[in-house]
């Protein structure tokens, strides 16, 4: 049994974002927080001895400090902070966080690390973690942290396919809201047919209720049986015309975790990440889970 929330820091704005949200995580669960580094070869004095700067006791600082920035916010908590072994190039690096991953219980990560686009939410190493990670992984952007989703409770967003709904998803965003106190959106986008686009989006009235219907009854039956497990957890159902994705980004406004899944594949090419998670990882207004199933 994990027994920490593990966090990935790089000396980013992201990453101490990232730090305070898994403490915060951490404190929730009662586990303890371990928060590594990932050393490259950027990381070893040996890389290029016309420097005089001790980039590797840099390192170790930024780590040390990042450490004491969370302690500063929650004095009470348990931390573990340490280098781990890493390598570029990106795949190498996304590999060695993964595998710390592995005995955690969550991996919690800044959205856009050093160096990257404004425009870029989340990076190439977050997005190859996202893609190989076991355990569940967050992702956080600066300046984001627990916000209300609404005038009284907070508000945790879960993506339901109810084509075939995932168990492990649906079932950690139902934990996340029963441990925050907030009220759970289960979102799910549909598309009407295609015939309708060719009459101008404006099918018979009577069609589309009938459509709407149909897709409310799926989520609703895609909960069947969460609701009993978790009775106080309070579940609004949102079934709106879209893509997953689009509905998903809308319904992150104020959230304070957006719950999206990604399938495990049996092969280690291409992408790994379905187009909903790739989507809300780069345009969600919040932090965004992703959570492996079969």
């Amino acid at each position: 049994m994990s027994t920490y929330v593990l966090a990935g820091v790089d000396g980013s704005s992201e990453s101490t974002a990232a730090a305070c949200w898994a403490a915060a995580e951490a404190v929730r669960r009662g586990l303890t927080l371990r928060l590594v580094h990932a050393q490259t070869w950027l990381d070893d004095i040996h890389a290029d001895p016309g420097q005089p700067a001790d980039v590797r006791a840099l390192t170790t600082r930024m780590l040390s400090d990042a450490k004491q920035a969370v302690l500063d916010s929650y004095p009470g908590l348990e931390i573990r902070a340490e280098l781990i072994g890493g390598a570029e190039p990106v795949n190498a690096l996304a590999e060695a966080l993964a595998e710390e991953a592995s005995d955690a219980e969550l991996l919690v990560l800044g959205s856009r690390g050093l160096g990257g686009f404004a425009g870029l939410l989340v990076g190439s190493v977050g997005l190859a973690v996202a893609g190989r990670c076991e355990v569940p992984a967050v992702f956080v952007r600066a300046g984001e942290s627990e916000r209300p989703g609404g005038p009284d409770r907070p508000e945790v967003v879960v993506g339901v396919d109810t084509r075939g709904p995932s168990p492990e998803v649906v079932e950690f965003a139902f934990h996340e809201a029963a441990r925050r106190g907030a009220v759970l959106r289960a979102v799910h986008g549909w598309e009407p047919p295609p015939v309708w686009g060719y009459a101008g989006w404006v099918p018979p009235l009577a069609e589309a209720e009938q459509f709407r219907a149909i897709e409310g009854e799926l989520l609703t039956e895609a909960l069947t049986g969460w609701r009993e497990k978790f009775p106080e957890v309070e579940v609004v159902e949102d079934s709106r015309i879209g893509t997953g994705s689009s509905a998903l980004v809308d319904a992150s406004i104020g959230a304070s975790v957006v719950v999206v899944g990604r399938r495990r594949r049996p092969h280690h090419v291409g992408l790994r990440l379905g187009p909903v998670a790739h989507a809300v990882l780069h345009h969600a207004q919040a932090p965004v889970a992703v959570v492996p199933h079969d």
